[in-house]
């Protein structure tokens, strides 16, 4: 994790928590580096109770108000996974537990504390099963964070980030499929609309600010008729960075990687 971004979820660990003003020691340095981390077992789904800390209605971070997800049931999400690891080994997590960088952790800023979730590596098709009992990452378009292990099982972390694909398990879980490539190309979702005028009117100021390349995809939902407006593709994180700042600089604050 960078420096920013290792400021601010020391930060607000403390506030998510609920803890009052202390000072915070440095970790102790972290073991030696594992031998082999695909000798790590994934974590493996299993009913547990909703953590005591890192669970309030609401919490804010760097000028941001995060609400947390009453459930983590069917949540499926794509976006940017970034990892953490030396500088915050034994030190504490938003659930109160030591982050040990070795250990199939993640933190994510919504989803309830712990539960569980299959993340794949879009590029590559690697998944891996994480328990998720952190709060992070705040840094900007940032969708989750890994342990090192994990990231490391991903074979991110040369990179330091990824476009992945986060999906809840529920226990007992399903058993996974082998990971395999994805195929197809990788979209932003600039926004969607019933009225097909909406549609045509953010394309239009989508391509007058020569964002793009952006089109509209007709589907229908639930017997539903959407227009969805998608940019891209996305090749790689880079990529996805740029045009999120774009597309923000146009009032459309909301864009992400689509699901489809």
């Amino acid at each position: 994790m960078k420096k920013a971004a290792a400021f601010a979820l020391s930060a607000t660990l403390l506030l998510v928590a609920g803890c009052g003003p202390e000072v915070v020691q440095p970790p102790p340095p972290p073991p030696r580096p594992a031998p082999d981390h695909n000798a790590i077992p994934d974590a493996v789904p299993r009913a547990e109770p909703r953590s005591p800390y890192g669970n309030p209605a609401f919490y804010d971070a760097l000028g941001r108000r995060y609400y947390i997800l009453p459930n983590a049931e069917g949540y499926r999400e794509r976006g940017v996974a970034s990892w953490y690891g030396p500088g915050f080994h034994n030190g504490r997590t938003s659930s109160g537990e030591a982050y040990n960088m070795y250990a199939m952790t993640a933190a994510h800023k919504t989803l309830p504390l712990p539960c569980f979730a299959e993340v794949t590596n879009l590029g590559n098709g690697r998944s891996v099963v994480v328990r998720i009992n952190d709060r992070g990452p705040f840094v900007a378009n940032r969708l989750i964070d890994l342990s090192y292990v994990a990231a490391a099982k991903l074979d991110m972390l040369r990179e330091g980030t990824t476009l992945v694909e986060v999906r809840t398990l529920s226990s007992p879980a399903t058993p996974l499929p082998a990971p395999a490539p994805v195929k197809g190309d990788l979209y932003i979702a600039a926004g969607a609309f019933a009225d097909e005028h909406n549609a045509d009117q953010l394309l239009s100021t989508l391509r007058a600010s020569g964002i793009g390349p952006a089109f509209i995809r007709d589907v229908t939902v639930n017997g539903r008729h959407l227009y969805r407006v998608r940019v891209g593709p996305v090749p790689n994180v880079a990529e996805f960075d740029r045009l999120v700042e774009e597309l923000r600089g146009v009032h459309v604050d909301d864009a992400r990687l689509a699901l489809d």
